[in-house]
């Protein structure tokens, strides 16, 4: 697996944009649809060669003006920014920011008050790993019939990467891995011992599904998005998610969604009223 994060993020980042995006003139002969690295370069008022050194994890540390010149030319997003200045800090071996702290299962009161709040759309809370640490009854409804809550602890990597039912359940599953991968690298990765060891039991399990991902994925998850999810007795569920980044002595994430069409909504709302008549 690939320890030059920084080298990664650059490259597919620079692959991401057009030549129209940059403002460049679209010429023949373009093997690929991204700007080449003479472009970069050109538009950052750097060398080449230093761009080059750069994505293949030469060098790791380029200074504040290069950085800011580099997201320029690769129009990067304020949260692009961010995780770009992350990089660059966590490039040295062995750093990570959250030092010895273990992965936070607790959930605050007013955390679990939230999620109540939110009842009865699915939601729930995540840390670091993926673990699945509270939930509304919202969420309970559709995840259930999957399996997905099935474990002690339920994890929605491992849920996703090591049981055959999850491809049943999200049709789009290449992209959903996509996601979980970012997520977990989304910060100090193999750096943090708890995300390491997850990280080699997701590649057991998975093997070059996962070890693949790992290798060619930036760790920028999407924040927001739309989820396609499978459900056995309400059928195709199309879910609108948000997913909201509490404090970092949490380090927690809270998932919500909401039906994002009519059809829906209305299999929700079955769905819910059943549960009701259960309860009553």
């Amino acid at each position: 697996m690939s320890d030059n994060e920084l080298g990664l993020f650059l490259r597919t980042r620079r692959e991401a944009v057009t030549p129209a995006q940059a403002g460049l003139p679209v010429g023949p002969r373009r093997r690929a649809a991204g700007l080449r690295r003479s472009e970069v370069a050109a538009l950052a008022d750097v060398s080449v060669e230093y761009v080059i050194r750069l994505e293949q994890g030469r060098d790791r540390h380029p200074s504040p003006q290069v950085l800011s010149a580099l997201a320029d030319a690769l129009r990067l997003t304020a949260s692009e920014r961010t995780h770009l200045y992350r990089l660059t800090k966590s490039a040295d071996p062995g750093f990570n920011c959250r030092g010895a702290t273990p992965p936070v299962r607790p959930v605050r009161p007013t955390v679990q008050a939230l999620l109540d709040r939110l009842e009865p759309a699915p939601a729930l809370l995540l840390n670091q790993l993926g673990d699945v640490l509270a939930y509304t009854t919202g969420f309970q409804r559709i995840a259930g019939p999957a399996g997905l809550l099935g474990e002690r602890t339920p994890n929605l990597p491992r849920f996703v990467f090591g049981d055959p039912r999850a491809r049943e359940v999200f049709p789009d599953w290449s992209h959903v891995a996509d996601e979980q991968v970012a997520a977990l690298k989304n910060g100090p990765f193999r750096a943090d011992p708890g995300l390491a060891a997850l990280a080699d039991e997701l590649a057991f399990l998975a093997g070059e599904e996962f070890t693949r991902r790992v290798a060619t994925l930036p760790g920028l998850p999407a924040s927001h998005g739309i989820l396609r999810w499978n459900h056995a007795e309400a059928g195709m569920l199309r879910l609108a998610y948000e997913v909201l980044d509490l404090a970092a002595d949490d380090n927690q994430r809270l998932l919500a969604y909401l039906p994002a069409d009519e059809g829906t909504q209305r299999a929700l709302d079955r769905l819910n009223h059943q549960g009701l008549r259960l309860v009553g």
